[in-house]
């Protein structure tokens, strides 16, 4: 169902007998006051539009009999948004402001000279590296000052001169007659392309750029406890600024290869230690591997398989803060396959001598619970 729209006298908030001068003294209050530059408000956008169309059809004595003989359908119904309206700019109402109110409204002027773009490279790492921290170094292509000119793009011994076309304004301005009366288009000037300069006398080493594109190597220091999840910023190793305009920086993006038995869950290492049936049953010392070296472990005779055993301060370093994470070791038992004549005797007796009772699975332990689901995601996900 169609909304019923706003008479346009209603939306200047002026009376049917207002004056040319009175109409357009109501819409420029509101144009200020509902401009997409200013007003950021919901709503404020469609509400300028409607200012607009009322204002058009007011404003022409043509348009306005009709309107008042007819209503909309004597101006052709005159949607919001058409008639002038279709592919309007909304981020360039500050040439609105020039016409009807002076000054530059919010328009950005031409400032000095840009700050360089920002970078990113990507810099693969070992489990060690990632875990201990490590010196690095890597291989960048960037836009560095020239430096013959320093960035000025002019021979040494000369200097940029002001533009004679823009005056060193970088804008072209020209009035033109619309329907809200005189407006001011403003574009980049075609000769210094907006910069406000010209170089009379390039530099023969840039070619007038002020740039050269370069290859480096820079060193990268890496923190102990990065992940692959690390971004290391790198401040003012990015592309430098044109016309002597300040670097960018350089992001480093860490990537970690996988390591052949850790895997990290955060700050905790994980592992899998496998034993074989009678080690499990009787117990026994095992060498477990860390990232510090081997330490060894004792397995408590009964032990079960997907028992955790927790190694204190053998994880990875805390990236912010003091401390280490665990190294979580989780028990296999491997049940053994090939055996030979006198292992498989001996097995027989064995499980004869078990019975039924032995077969029995025992409760898990509570204290136990969270280790276990935290292997179980990781190491069968």
């Amino acid at each position: 169902m169609a909304t019923q729209q706003q008479d346009f006298y209603e939306t200047l908030g002026v009376d049917r007998s207002a004056g040319p001068e009175d109409i357009k003294k109501a819409f420029r209050r509101l144009a200020m006051q509902y401009h997409p530059d200013r007003n950021k408000e919901p709503g404020a956008e469609a509400r300028f539009k409607e200012i607009n169309q009322a204002y058009e059809v007011l404003s022409d004595p043509e348009k306005r009999a009709a309107y008042d003989r007819f209503g909309h359908a004597g101006v052709g119904g005159m949607g919001a948004g058409q008639a002038g309206f279709d592919g309007f700019n909304f981020g360039g109402f500050g040439d609105i402001f020039d016409a009807f109110f002076g000054g530059t409204a919010t328009r950005q002027r031409r400032g000095g000279p840009a700050r360089g773009a920002d970078l990113r490279a990507n810099l693969t790492l070992t489990f060690e590296e990632a875990v201990f921290g490590a010196d690095k170094q890597l291989e960048v292509e960037r836009n560095e000052q020239c430096a013959i000119c320093g960035g000025l793009g002019a021979e040494p011994g000369s200097r940029p001169e002001r533009c004679p076309t823009c005056n060193g304004t970088g804008e072209i301005r020209r009035v033109q007659q619309s329907i809200f009366g005189q407006f001011v288009n403003v574009a980049a000037c075609e000769r210094c392309h907006g910069e406000g300069r010209v170089i009379t006398s390039p530099c023969k080493e840039c070619r007038g750029a002020g740039r050269q594109h370069k290859r480096r190597t820079l060193a990268v220091k890496i923190p102990p406890g990065v992940d692959a999840r690390s971004q290391i910023r790198l401040s003012g190793e990015g592309d430098a600024g044109a016309h002597g305009g300040g670097p960018g920086n350089l992001y480093v993006l860490i990537n970690v290869r996988p390591h052949e038995h850790f895997k990290r869950d955060e700050d905790d290492i994980l592992y899998e230690l496998g034993v074989n049936v009678a080690e499990a049953a009787l117990g026994a010392e095992k060498r477990v591997p860390t990232v510090d070296g081997d330490v060894l472990l004792k397995i408590p005779a009964g032990t079960q398989s997907d028992k955790v055993f927790v190694l204190r301060e053998k994880g990875v370093p805390h990236l912010r803060g003091g401390g280490r994470g665990d190294q979580l070791v989780r028990v296999r038992v491997v049940t053994p396959t090939n055996l030979s004549t006198e292992q498989r005797r001996l097995m027989e007796q064995l499980r004869t001598s078990f019975g039924e009772r032995q077969t029995e699975v025992p409760p898990d332990e509570p204290h136990e619970k969270g280790f276990f689901e935290k292997f179980k995601d990781l190491f069968t996900g």
